[in-house]
């Protein structure tokens, strides 16, 4: 025991090996199902980057599940039981995950054993998998504000288009109007 403490090297056995082997273990076993919780990932189309992956229905599919409440008949090209289970994008990111864990388990190793004050983020994907102009998405951050360009360029064309209709109502209502109801006059 005294050994130990001053510093000088202590004789390995088998009880010294013990707490390595478990830690070693417990890393298997964190990254054994890691990847499958991806899974539980859905993509939110409404959203842009990185943060079109979060858990939860995103909000279209909200919207047309809905809409099949209210007996509107909905075709996604797949049938109903489907939408719940995982889009082939999310299904590649699992993929992706565990090809990077593979080609990175010693990175993912040494973190564990050497380096876990640093965040797993920051070592592993700052500073072995992404190039510095790939680093970017780690920095998002959901605010609730963020949308896609397409569904914002629909919603200003929406916003035209109800101006629009309202100058042709107004025009519509006034008498002599082609588009007005003859039995107003």
């Amino acid at each position: 025991v005294y050994a130990a403490w001053a510093g000088t090297p202590k004789e390995e056995d088998d009880t010294e090996r013990l707490p390595s082997k478990c830690e070693e273990t417990r890393l298997e076993e964190a990254l054994e199902n890691l990847c499958e919780r991806i899974l539980d990932y859905s993509v939110h189309a409404e959203r842009k980057g990185s943060l079109r992956y979060a858990k939860g229905q995103s909000q279209t599919m909200t919207t047309l599940r809905g809409l099949v409440q209210k007996g509107v008949k909905v075709d996604l090209g797949i049938p109903l039981e489907l939408w719940d289970e995982p889009s082939v994008e999310v299904t590649f990111l699992k993929k992706q995950c565990e090809t990077m864990l593979e080609e990175f388990e010693d990175v993912v190793g040494d973190w564990y054993f050497h380096h876990q004050e640093k965040s797993l983020q920051h070592f592993l994907c700052e500073g072995h998998v992404l190039s510095t102009a790939e680093t970017a998405c780690l920095q998002e951050t959901w605010t609730g504000k963020e949308i896609t360009n397409e569904r914002q360029q629909r919603g200003d064309e929406e916003e035209q288009d109800g101006e629009e209709e309202e100058e042709e109502e107004e025009m519509t209502n006034r008498p002599g109007h082609p588009k007005h109801d003859p039995d107003d006059l």
